[in-house]
């Protein structure tokens, strides 16, 4: 079956990681997958095996998440959001794909409903007209006024045939960030966590012993970084390697570079490898995206999360809260980031007992290629 994935990533680049994980397993399974990137560019991330087709890129102005920039910096103006919506719609009419995913949207991505309306009219317009799935996270930003949530109700209701929901029910249920009606609970299907198989780790060892730093692909995270280098210097037996990332990665590490003088510290962009590098760390200092959660989760790795709070961000925090009861697990909140802390935090989840490391459940991208199979052949 032909499969297409639709993903803007204005942010960091968690989003579009979680799409193309998605991605690979469907190509796995054998099938043709096409995915559509409305975010900035990701090199770093792993497309073998699928068509991957760029919109004219977009990313947030900070948290502000209804003013878009272009890549370069510039305010989007409304030439530039018909081009994305005639390059989307285009794709969908000559691609005509069997199965049509849009990740996030209807519950977020509301800045962008003019093209994600448009994808959506175009993929009906098809015959026969494709299974539509919308694909979300384990915890989603809550609606700030009940009329978005009911606004999402309605176009799931419209276009969609199921929701992947790339979580454990028993786990984190969807109810725990969103208000979920009667209508909705019936076009949930949950698929466990999407994440590509288990961290094997690095052949050469690299990272062995250190606090491995990282941020995420976007261009947040500097507060952590300078704690980061702080907590260095007071933790000095102990090497630190900061991951920097974001479009303006090699800017940032050279601001950064000035602070940390003879402190053990590696500064560098973010590396393809980062996933082996986790089993070798003494501990991993993180924000609580789902990624990097998951990360953390199946390789073992002693964790200190920092969740991402600004603008009123709730998701990492709610995050964080559920996985600080295993071992080897802190959280330190963003307003309270200092390098006295963090040391202490990073000291106290090495020193604590070691996490049993749980392979079950991380097969959530399996388990939606069998979801979306099955609904497109009940549509016969």
């Amino acid at each position: 079956m032909k499969v297409m994935i639709v993903v803007t990533h204005l942010l960091g680049t968690g989003h579009l990681s979680r799409a193309l994980t998605l991605g690979r397993a469907f190509v796995a399974d054998g099938h043709d997958t096409f995915v559509v990137s409305g975010g900035m560019p990701a090199p770093q991330l792993d497309t073998t095996g699928m068509t991957l087709l760029g919109l004219p890129p977009l990313r947030s102005d900070g948290t502000d998440f209804t003013r878009l920039l272009t890549q370069a910096g510039t305010v989007a103006d409304e030439g530039y959001f018909a081009a994305r919506k005639t390059a989307l719609v285009e794709a969908i009419r000559s691609f005509a794909p069997d199965v049509l995913i849009t990740e996030l949207y209807p519950f977020g991505r509301r800045s962008l409903a003019g093209e994600f309306s448009a994808a959506l009219e175009a993929a009906r317009d098809i015959r026969p007209r494709p299974v539509i799935l919308g694909s979300i996270r384990d915890i989603l930003a809550p609606p700030s006024k009940p009329l978005k949530a009911e606004r999402a109700d309605k176009i799931v209701a419209k276009y969609y045939d199921g929701i992947l929901v790339h979580s454990d029910q028993s786990i984190v249920p969807l109810n725990v960030s969103w208000p979920v009606s009667e209508q909705l609970e019936g076009r949930l299907f949950y698929t466990g966590f999407v994440a590509p198989l288990a961290p094997t780790p690095h052949k050469d060892a690299t990272g062995k012993g250190e606090v491995l730093v990282s941020a995420g692909g976007g261009s947040v995270g500097q507060p952590i970084f300078h704690a980061a280098i702080e907590a260095a210097r007071k933790m000095s037996n102990r090497h630190w390697r900061l991951l920097i990332g974001g479009q303006d990665a090699n800017s940032r590490i050279t601001e950064l570079r000035k602070q940390v003088a003879d402190a053990p510290v590696t500064l560098e962009p973010v590396r393809p490898d980062f996933r082996q590098m986790l089993p070798h760390a003494a501990a991993s200092v993180s924000m609580c995206g789902y990624n990097t959660a998951l990360d953390i989760l199946q390789a073992g790795t002693a964790a200190v999360f920092i969740p991402f709070d600004d603008g009123n961000e709730v998701e990492q925090s709610l995050r964080a809260r559920t996985l600080a009861e295993m071992p080897a697990i802190d959280v330190i909140p963003r307003k309270d980031l200092s390098g006295d802390l963090l040391v202490e935090a990073v000291g106290r989840v090495i020193s604590s007992e070691p996490r049993p490391v749980s392979d079950q459940g991380f097969d959530g991208a399996a388990q939606s290629v069998r979801i979306a199979k099955r609904l497109l052949e009940r549509r016969g």
